[in-house]
């Protein structure tokens, strides 16, 4: 497909229209130093077999080797058929579905990943989608305070994702609508409880609370969101390895109000940071608070299903004043790639990944008991856990360069645990990685 479209002939008619005989003559308003110095120097065109040694040749120097991070971005096994939906042109070139009559196959997709969501999430209203976890908190959070109106308040356990709370700081400062304050956490790498009751009043709009948390630990969402609720404030559960909701109790089931998640677990690839995927769901009172867009399902004159955008509250949609948000035009695309991947695993099939993926990181973690010394500082987890790393940076630094990556070294949640070691294991990880885990972990600074 073409992505310009106009001829020769175009051109030089639009040109003629506005009185200019190029299209330089569009760019004067560029100081000419400016454009002198933008010139691309680019070597003549080589043949395809040319093309693909060159790009053999730069792929060779990427240095692999076997990691362990986690903390908000997972290894996890695509299916071929994931991408190849994805590859499908009508699927690739979409745009935003404002036209339900040449958009029916995107509306569907987004219909079923709005499904997806709240069975995941046991809540019954879901958009389609947000641009990833981090966004998607901000965005709850600034649901919050709509809600809340004259409550300003916002208590978000250190718990949560630190980069998280960093983008809803940002968000907040720009808006000037709430204030943040932190939970702190317990022995158990659990938000506070005791400390949570402490600090609700009436002037408390949100409780964020992970689920699982930064550190993997499952965190006691239940008994947060009855202590949010006796307050009048909305809880709301923060995930950021999606994989777990389909082990965990739902969290709309424990009491939460809004649940937000990063989906890149569930199809996505990891590739330099992204694309991401925000997954947001709420209860229904909050329906037209919910930001982004929701795609309904009717039927037309002839009671033919169809789907619609049923709601859309950014602001190319409805007047800027009453805009809830100005997001997600095209998350099209990673949003199709979760629906593929939900599809073709079914709930029994994420169910036993899920239980795999527990199962497997609790064997790296007895193994590292046993044979490093090293056990777990916080349990239950679902993927990932926390250890005491045996040397600091430069030890880090220079297993990194062996090509083994431990894990994440934690900073931002607390200076108790401040260069304390994060281990992820997914599906993916092999017993060779193990080993070499084990062995660095037990040599420590010489390993």
């Amino acid at each position: 497909m073409r992505f310009l479209p106009h001829t020769p002939a175009d051109i030089s008619r639009m040109l003629e229209v506005v009185g200019l005989g190029s299209t330089d003559g569009l760019f004067t308003q560029v100081p000419q130093a400016l454009r002198d110095s933008a010139s691309l120097d680019l070597p003549d065109g080589l043949g395809e077999d040319a093309v693909l040694a060159a790009m053999a040749g730069l792929a060779g120097l990427n240095q692999t080797g076997d990691s362990f991070q986690g903390a908000g971005a997972y290894r996890h096994f695509v299916p071929a058929a994931v991408s190849q939906v994805l590859s499908r042109s009508e699927f690739a070139t979409a745009y935003t579905p404002y036209q339900p009559e040449v958009s029916q196959g995107t509306l569907q997709a987004c219909f079923e990943f709005q499904t997806y969501v709240s069975i995941l999430t046991g809540l019954p209203v879901a958009n389609a989608s947000l641009y990833d976890g981090a966004s998607a908190l901000a965005e709850a959070v600034l649901m919050a305070l709509r809600v809340g109106k004259r409550r300003r308040r916002v208590l978000i356990s250190r718990a949560v994702h630190p980069q998280y709370r960093e983008v809803v700081a940002t968000y907040l400062s720009g808006s000037g609508e709430g204030e943040i304050e932190d939970l702190p956490i317990d022995g158990q790498g659990r938000t506070d409880l005791g400390e949570l009751a402490a600090m609700l009043d009436d002037e408390v709009a949100a409780v964020c609370i992970g689920y699982p948390n930064y550190l993997g630990v499952i965190d006691d969402l239940a008994a947060a969101s009855e202590a949010a609720a006796k307050a009048g404030a909305l809880t709301i559960s923060v995930t950021t390895e999606a994989l777990a909701l389909g082990l965990l109790r739902s969290p709309g089931e424990l009491g939460a109000d809004v649940a937000v998640a990063e989906g890149q677990s569930l199809g996505l690839p990891m590739a330099y940071g992204g694309p991401g995927l925000g997954m947001f769901a709420a209860r229904e009172p909050f329906l037209r608070q919910v930001p982004g867009r929701l795609v309904g399902q009717t039927v037309d004159q002839e009671g033919r299903r169809g789907y619609v955008l049923t709601l859309a509250t950014r602001e190319q949609h409805i007047r800027r004043e009453k805009a809830t948000s100005n997001i997600c035009t095209n998350q099209g695309l990673a949003t199709l790639a979760v629906t593929a991947y939900l599809g073709l695993t079914g709930r029994r099939g994420l169910r036993e990944l899920a239980l795999l993926n527990t199962a497997r990181a609790h064997e790296v973690a007895g193994r590292l008991k046993k044979e490093a010394g090293l056990a777990p500082l916080f349990e239950p987890f679902f993927n990932e856990f926390v250890v005491v790393a045996p040397g600091g940076q430069r030890w880090f630094d220079e297993t990194v360069a062996s090509g083994l990556v431990p894990g994440v070294r934690l900073a931002g949640v607390g200076s108790e645990l401040e260069g304390r070691l994060l281990v992820t294991v997914t599906e993916t990880t092999r017993d060779s990685a193990v080993d070499r885990l084990v062995a660095a972990l037990a040599g420590g600074p010489d390993a």
